[in-house]
């Protein structure tokens, strides 16, 4: 049942059940996790209030009345689910399902109020996950989301409504006590902190979002990773002010749900706002404030941001300017644009030209540079089709500015995927010059060539408590695009052609979904690679230039998510370089009531080379959240990286005391296993309260 009214739309359902004995234990907790991974019962209403077929509002509600509510863009490419709306839920149970009563006010959504009538592409799904069963009011294809947009169906017959004036205030205060050897001078000892943001709609279609004195200390540490590997780890934004809206900017290797792509964001991307803010080692900066304007201008795009950081652990301050606009191209892609720069501005009283307190304003940093000529900045276009419903192309071109850089800085990839009720195959050219640095993107892998191709199947067989096996195979081939030096490192004929194979890696799989929705997967490697250069392994070992070929297998395995413990163990071993590996990684959730829920994760890694014989490189964590209600939640998140001995806690307590409206004490200590003392130990409150004005 759909009804409204001049201040919101309602939605109610009534929701049986064939044996409610067996429904899955739910949290009570706010923009509660796995909604997207399939691991609860949901009820999810998306309205496309531009009927545009591309973007939407989404709200899924469990049956204990939790919300998780966000928006996606690109037809279901890219998704935010740290936008909150002022929506009110109210969920009951019986012995035969629930019923659902949900309120979505009209000013928490975007709209045309000038038409006469309005119009929504609309969809709504009902998850039952003992059942591993989705059903959809408009008819999708098995593969994709409730909020695949050119799929939906139409909600029409609205008149007479407006969204108000949707301008908000959302101020906060905190204090917060620092401590420990790896805290800054200027940061010990207790600090008060006052700040805010404000959301002005300026159009139906135009949202202006300014901050001051923004304050993150409520966001979770990061998880700790093992890195095996020669390159960077990827880390991904939390903060609440970037990942809202932050589909508006993306940039780069973006997938495809249901298609398997060889590629993410997570190995390139031009604009990562982590990069804002943070320092590479990923300790905070202190952020004076800026502004994000984002929406739409008749069928154009925008996206406009600009933060300014002060400097401080003897960094400069910076100034980020980042521009995006897209364009559709009917109902079939879209062309746009990025540019982003990265401009030191200075130094300022806080931290001085050292980093120590009491500098004297503008003037060279540490290293003598001059922060007016350190300019960097990256543009880049990009197009991205869907064709004949299962063809998706992207395309994207890239370059960097930066007068410390003066080699190749460009980059460029063209993919192609297609899916349908059988096939699913891929491939894609990515070009990375050695010399193209982004200085707010994150480019796992630079200076290489990559070609990567895949083909697979997956049909369902109609085997008993088989749902679909996916057989299939993958092929990397990456080559150098800038200057290198011979495997053995030596010669005067060091420097070797630009097309020189580094890497390549053949793969064959089978991915088996089963009826009640675990997962079996199995997997075999070859993988053959040239060093240049040594690298370091975690934990310190070396593996020596030269080339090496060495062969994996993997086996993993996914429970059920429908019960009150589910887990997935998976387990690889086999050469590594000139030696070998074997890891086994295990993620647990036990979930005995809807109060509670307890999550463990053990990642081993036991590695032998022959320079330094057998060593381990471990992660090991857990994480405990506990909902009192939907409006009060606590959890505690500690991990040990054996590779660092270092143990990382972090505890957190939100409490919801109005719409929007938190209240948040946080802690969070670092500290080596072996030490005396932390090396960080930071206590912080923080009290908000949002304004409708």
């Amino acid at each position: 049942m759909i009804l409204y009214d001049d201040e919101a739309l309602y939605v109610g359902a009534r929701l049986h059940e064939s044996d409610r004995s067996r429904s899955t234990l739910l949290t009570l907790e706010r923009d509660f996790p796995g909604a997207s991974t399939r691991d609860s019962d949901i009820f999810a209403i998306t309205l496309d209030t531009f009927l545009d077929r591309r973007n939407s509002f989404i709200f899924l509600v469990n049956p204990r009345g939790a919300l998780r509510d966000g928006q996606t863009f690109d037809d279901s490419r890219n998704q935010d689910f740290a936008w909150r709306g002022a929506v009110e839920v109210e969920t009951v149970q019986f012995d035969w399902g629930w019923t659902l009563e949900m309120a979505i006010p009209w000013s928490a959504l975007r709209f045309d109020p000038t038409l006469d009538e309005l119009s929504f592409g609309m969809n709504l799904l009902r998850r039952v996950r003992w059942k591993n069963e989705d059903s959809y009011w408009a008819p999708v294809d098995r593969h994709d989301p409730v909020h695949r947009m050119s799929r939906a169906g139409t909600l029409t017959g609205i008149q007479g409504v407006s969204g108000g004036r949707n301008v908000r205030l959302k101020p906060f205060a905190g204090a917060g006590h620092s401590a420990g050897a790896a805290v800054g001078e200027a940061d010990l000892g207790g600090q008060w902190k006052a700040g805010g943001d404000l959301k002005v709609g300026l159009t139906p279609q135009l949202t202006l979002d300014l901050t001051l004195n923004t304050d993150f200390s409520q966001v979770e540490v990061d998880q700790q990773q093992v890195n095996l590997t020669r390159f960077s780890l990827f880390f991904p934004e939390q903060r609440e002010f970037f990942v809202e809206n932050s589909g508006s900017f993306t940039f780069g290797d973006v997938t495809e749900r249901g298609y398997r792509t060889g590629s993410s964001l997570r190995q390139f991307t031009l604009f990562h706002s982590r990069r804002i803010g943070m320092t590479p080692a990923g300790q905070p900066l202190p952020i004076l404030g800026g502004g994000r304007l984002s929406g739409r201008v008749g069928d154009t795009e925008l996206g406009f941001l600009n933060m300014q950081t002060r400097s401080a652990r003897g960094l400069p301050a910076e100034n980020f300017a980042v521009a995006r606009v897209r364009r559709p191209l009917g109902n079939a892609g879209d062309v746009g644009f990025l540019f982003v720069n990265r401009q030191p501005t200075g130094w300022d009283g806080a931290a001085g030209r050292d980093g120590a307190p009491g500098g004297d304003g503008v003037g060279t940093g540490p290293d003598g540079v001059d922060p007016g000529e350190a300019a960097n900045r990256s543009f880049g276009v990009d197009a991205n089709f869907r064709l004949l419903g299962n063809l998706i192309v992207n395309a994207y071109a890239a370059g960097v500015q930066d007068p410390q850089l003066s080699g190749d800085r460009f980059a460029g990839r063209v993919a192609a995927a297609w899916r349908d009720r059988m096939v699913n195959t891929s491939a894609f050219v990515r070009h990375v010059g050695h010399d193209f640095d982004p200085g707010v993107g994150f480019v796992r892998r630079p200076g290489v060539r990559h070609h990567y191709g895949t083909f697979g199947l997956h049909p369902r067989p109609g085997w008993a408590l088989v749902q679909e096996v996916n057989p299939y195979v993958e092929f990397d081939y990456v080559t150098a695009t800038g200057p290198r030096v011979t495997a053995t490192g030596s010669g005067p004929d060091a420097v070797l052609g630009r097309s020189d194979l580094v890497t390549r890696n053949r793969k064959v799989g089978l991915d088996v979904e089963f009826s009640d929705g675990s997962e079996l997967s199995l997997q075999a490697d070859d993988r053959y690679e040239i060093l240049d250069v040594p690298f370091r392994v975690s934990g310190g070992a070396r593996v020596a230039p030269g080339r090496y070929r060495f062969r994996e297998v993997g086996v993993g395995y996914e429970s059920s998510r429908a019960r009150a413990f589910s887990a997935r163990v998976n387990v690889d071993g086999g050469g590594f370089f000139d030696g070998d590996r074997i890891s086994t990684r295990f993620q647990g959730r036990w979930r005995p009531s809807a109060h509670l829920s307890v999550d463990g994760i053990v990642d081993h890694n036991r590695i032998s080379l022959p320079e330094v014989g057998s060593f381990t490189a471990d992660v090991v964590g857990t994480r405990i959240r506990y909902a009192h209600s939907t409006r009060l939640f606590a959890s505690s998140f500690v991990q040990y990286n054996a590779a660092a001995d270092e143990i990382v806690t972090s505890l957190r307590l939100n409490y919801i005391h109005a719409p929007l409206s938190d209240f948040y004490v946080t802690f969070t200590e670092r500290r080596s296993r072996e030490g005396v003392g932390p090396e960080e130990r930071v206590l912080a409150i923080k009290l908000t309260r949002t304004l409708a004005l």
